[in-house]
Order: structure tokens, then sequence, then C-alpha cells
């Protein structure tokens, strides 16, 4: 695919992202950044919500590692059902009842400004990293395609694509990106049901018999229990998912506020309804092309890359033919940029309003307030993607997964003893239990195979820090 094809591709993309930020925006207010008004229809979020949550990481990493864990995956999917119904019936009519714009702010109605504080750093520390190696992945695939072709230096080429992303959020925010996210889910999933289709076709089956040789290879393993040591044992991966959903959804600003931006709480609940209904297909998808990918290999003799991230775009690129080359581009910058502008978004509303005290400003400093903060956090998401350059050679879903459990667990635990408890905490030493607690986990996993007979955590480590936040939270409690 030459590089001018590509930059044209692109150039009409990105014109049709400014478009719908243009339509969207006009007499665009700091509630409109922050709430889109709570005008926006639920079905309308539902969709959108799948190419936010997938990401550019999970449109690569999850077919990739079909080669090394099977239909593995689908163990934590199926557990991120069971968390979406616990958001559906005990998060979201918290939300509403306390009529949050930072649902941290709970934690500072709840408990005092320490708690609400923590709860709010601890969700910029998970999202700031994970935001960033999403659309780092994505500015890869760009210099990959484009911009090495023109010996652009992956700065220039990072800058661009934050800079891009900053031009069609900075007005409307959350209401923009509620079209945006829509509009690139589209493509998402297009992305994949095309490339799924030119597989078969090229190799030959019809789709009968794609789904047979899919269902018979050595890929399509779900459940494990054979293993109790292993990462891939059921309940691990069952109830990691469960609890990862909880926190990295239920608890994290950036999911919750595309759902506070439906009219009331009923249309809220059926958005998640919907939309984790829809996860379960879509990561079916993912998980079968990843077998075909693997199976198109093996027959053509294609060489499988060290890094199974790789494998989809060396495929795209140059095997699959222009077709599946342009449609994994646009796959992968849609899923990449719907997870990043909604993640830009909530941290600039998750800092404006749980540290910049917005409530009580007028309308012209929440505004210039407001752009400054936005503007911040794009030079931030900038640094931490040249940081994290090259650093990784794996699967970057795991590393994503694995860094929410140590980063997502004090939320739980904070938020798990608001719920379920009626004690009071000293406020000063919040911060220092929910930063211990994560640091014990990760002590504790390091030698969990000389102290528990072999045993290696998997995700279910967020459920111990979980525990650990709010163990170390009873002591510091009172009545």
């Amino acid at each position: 695919m030459s590089p001018a094809l590509v930059l044209f591709v692109l150039l009409i993309y990105f014109a049709a992202l400014i478009l719908i930020s243009f339509v969207t925006s006009r007499k665009a207010t700091t509630d409109t950044f922050f709430t889109a008004n709570h005008q926006s229809p639920w079905y309308v979020v539902a969709f959108g919500m799948i190419g936010a949550s997938l990401s550019g990481i999970s449109f690569v990493s999850v077919p990739g590692n079909v080669g090394k864990t099977g239909f593995g995956y689908f163990q934590v999917v199926l557990g991120y059902v069971v968390g979406y119904w616990v958001i559906i019936y005990l998060l979201l009519p918290l939300y509403y009842r306390l009529n949050l714009v930072s649902i941290y702010a709970y934690l500072g109605q709840r408990f005092n400004s320490w708690s609400h504080k923590t709860g709010a750093f601890f969700f910029f520390l998970s999202r700031i990293i994970s935001s960033s190696l999403r659309l780092g992945l994505s500015a890869t695939v760009l210099q990959l395609f484009l911009f090495d072709a023109w010996h652009v230096s992956f700065f220039v080429t990072v800058s661009i694509t934050i800079l891009l992303i900053w031009i069609y959020t900075h007005r409307g925010g959350i209401h923009t990106i509620v079209w945006t996210d829509t509009f690139q889910t589209t493509f998402l999933l297009g992305a994949v049901m095309i490339s799924v289709y030119l597989i078969t076709q090229q190799l030959g089956y019809s789709v009968a018999e794609m789904t047979r040789t899919v269902y018979d290879s050595k890929f399509t393993l779900v459940f494990h229990f054979d293993d109790v040591n292993s990462p891939l044992f059921f309940p691990k991966q069952f109830f990691g998912g469960a609890f990862i959903s909880i926190a990295m959804t239920g608890l994290d600003q950036d999911l919750m506020q595309k759902n506070l931006t439906c009219k009331n709480l009923k249309d809220a609940q059926k958005n998640m309804f919907w939309f984790s209904s829809s996860l379960l297909i879509v990561n079916l998808m993912f998980l079968t092309l990843g077998a075909l990918l693997y199976l198109y290999s093996e027959s053509k003799g294609v060489s499988i890359p060290a890094s199974t991230d790789e494998l989809f775009p060396l495929l795209a690129s140059r095997e699959l033919g222009l077709v599946a080359g342009i449609f994994f581009l646009l796959g992968i910058v849609a899923s990449s940029y719907a997870s990043a502008d909604s993640a830009l978004a909530a941290l600039t509303t998750s800092f404006c309003v749980d540290f910049l005290d917005f409530k009580n400003k007028p309308e012209e400093t929440r505004m210039k307030e407001k752009n400054w903060v936005h503007a911040g956090f794009c030079l931030l998401f900038l640094m931490i993607i040249l940081a994290f350059r090259g650093m990784n050679q794996g699967s970057l879903i795991d590393v994503i997964l694995r860094l929410t459990t140590y980063t997502y667990g004090p939320l739980l635990g904070l938020f798990a003893f608001g719920l379920f408890t009626h004690r009071q905490l000293r406020g000063t030493w919040v911060p220092v239990i929910c930063i211990t607690a994560p640091l014990v986990s990760y002590w504790i996993s390091s030698h969990s195979i000389e102290w528990f007979s072999g045993y290696v955590f998997g995700f279910e480590i967020l459920i111990l820090n979980g525990m650990l936040t709010m163990g170390g939270l009873w002591l510091i409690s009172r009545k």
C-alpha cells in the first residue's frame, strides 16, 4: 500500500471526525464538555463504548495472543459480563442518585477530601499510562504504514496523532466523543469482519467450512480447569475478569462518564446491558480472527513474529491484499482513537472537577482552565508514549490488564469500603494505605511460587489488592 494512498485514506477519515466535531460542538459549554447536557441516546452510547473499551490493543493483541492461549481469553470476557451486571444494579444507581459529574466525588461525600483526591489520583495513574500505550500502538502503525516511507521521526508521528485528537475534542468534549466513538466503532467492527472474510476467501473456505476448521483447530480451547497454578485456570480468569470490569469500567471516569451522559438511570442501564451483550459477540469475532491468522500463516508458510502483536499488522500489510491493508489501517486507528479521545476527555473532566473546584467558578474561567488542562494532558500523553517506546516486546493486552490489577486495586478497595461498611476514615492515612496495598500485592505475587507450592497469580491479584486496601482502611477507620 503506497504512502500516498495511506495519506489519502487518513485525510478522508479525519476530515469526517472533524466534521462531526464541528456539528456537535457548536455553542459548547463546559457542561457540554463534561456531561453532554445529559442528552445522549443510550443506543449511541452503547455502540460507541464497544470501540472505546476495546482499543487498538485488543485489535492486535487479542488475535495475536490466540497462538499462545487459544480462546482462553474468552474466560475473562465471561467474567466481564458478571462485572457489568454489578455496575448496572449497584454503581449506576449510586452515581445517578448523587448526580455526579466525576464519580470520585462519591468518595469525598462518603469519606473526606483525602479519599476523593486519592481515588482521582489512581484513576489518573491508570488511565494516563494505559491510554498512552494504546495511542502509542496507533502511532507505531502510522509510522509503519506512512511516515517511515517519508523518513519522518516517531516524535513527529506521535505529535500529529495527539494534535488530531485535540482538534476534534477540545471544544465538544464528551458530547463530541459519544458520536465520534460511534463512527469509529463502525470502522473497527468493519475491519474485523472484512479481515475474517478475506482470509476465509484466500484459504478457499466457505463460511461453514471456515467455522468448522476454526472449531476443530488447536486454537479454540476456552476453559482451563486442569492446572490451578496456571494463569489460565478458569476461576482466576473468570473472577479476575469480573473484578477487572467492575474496576476498569464501573470505577473508571472514562467509561462511566459516557453512561452519565444518558438522559436518566433507566437509559444508562439499558446502555450497559446491550453493551455487555454485544461485547461477547465482538470478542468472539476477535478470537476467530486470531485463529484464522494462525491457520493462514501455517497454510502459507508465513513465519510467526517473536511479538505476537505484530502478526495481524504483518499479514494485513503484506499478505492479504490492498483492501485488507486499508481496513486494518482504519480499524487500528479507529480503535486507538476511540479509546484515547474519551480517556483524554475523562482525565480533563476529573482534574477540573476533582482538583480545580469548577462548581464555584464563572463559565469564562471554567472554559479557560479546561482548555489548559486538556492541552496539558495532550502533552503528558506525548511524553509517556516516547518514554515507553520500544520497552515492551510481548502482548500489550497482557501488559494493560496486568497493570490494572495494581492501579485499580485501591479504587476497588475504596469504593467497596464505602458501599459495604458504615465506618469513617482518618483522611491523611488513606493515600498511605492505597499506595502500600499494591506494593504488598506485588511482593506476594513475586513470591507466590515459593510460598504457595508453585501457585502463580493471574488477574485475581486485583481481588487481593482490593482486599488488602479494604483491610488497611479498616485499620484506620472509626465508627
